[in-house]
């Protein structure tokens, strides 16, 4: 949820079958039905999923685990492994002058519960454990009303800020090597291009994987 372009949750619940499917058929199961409740429209997802494995039976559907027995065993193995990772879960961020409560409830918006561990587990700067999805907007909205407001400036605007103005682009640094760039090599005379100076000023050199793995 943090890349540059957001991860959705559906996507990610996609990708995630798709990934058992693979598994499964790669560790040896003979693979001829697939049963999946649907994450977004049904149609979609088992079009995407019959491109993908052509080859099987893909059934998707609303409320999957209320008509195929498959489905529901599989929901009730998935929630009890949810359940066992919560409740083992250790948190990183925890320090002899910070503790988190593991009172979260269901973890939905509407319980009071989950509510309370949100308000009571935030940090003004740094937000919450990792255990939280920031880009929840249950969780969002709590941290514009109680986190530290911060600014940050954008450096690709100039113009709107006049100390900015002659700032040298980044792109400078990787710029194909100009005519001050080049010397005459000691060893056999020859002009030779000096390495770009964003390598030079950090003393950065090229290392040679193959010495290493030998």
């Amino acid at each position: 949820m943090y890349k540059r372009y957001k991860y959705n949750l559906n996507t990610m619940s996609h990708d995630t079958a798709i990934g058992l499917i693979h598994k499964a058929i790669a560790g040896g199961v003979r693979v001829a039905e697939v049963y999946v409740d649907t994450v977004g429209p049904p149609e979609k997802y088992q079009e995407k999923l019959e491109e993908i494995f052509p080859e099987l039976k893909i059934t998707v559907a609303k409320k999957a685990d209320s008509l195929y027995p498959c489905v529901s065993a599989a929901s009730i193995c998935a929630k009890v492994a949810r359940d066992k990772a919560i409740s083992d879960w250790d948190f990183l961020e925890a320090s002899p002058k910070q503790s988190f409560t593991k009172s979260w409830g269901s973890g939905y918006p509407a319980d009071p519960v989950t509510k309370a561990f949100l308000q009571e587990n935030l940090d003004s700067v740094f937000g919450y454990p990792n255990i939280v999805r920031f880009s929840w907007s249950t969780a969002e909205k709590i941290l514009g009303q109680k986190a530290v407001k911060v600014e940050f400036e954008d450096p690709d605007e100039p113009d709107e800020d006049p100390q900015l103005a002659n700032n040298p682009s980044i792109k400078q640094f990787f710029a194909p090597s100009s005519t001050l760039n080049k010397v005459a090599s000691a060893q056999t005379g020859k002009i030779v291009k000096k390495r770009s100076l964003f390598f030079r000023d950090r003393k950065l050199v090229l290392a040679n994987i193959k010495s290493f793995l030998d």
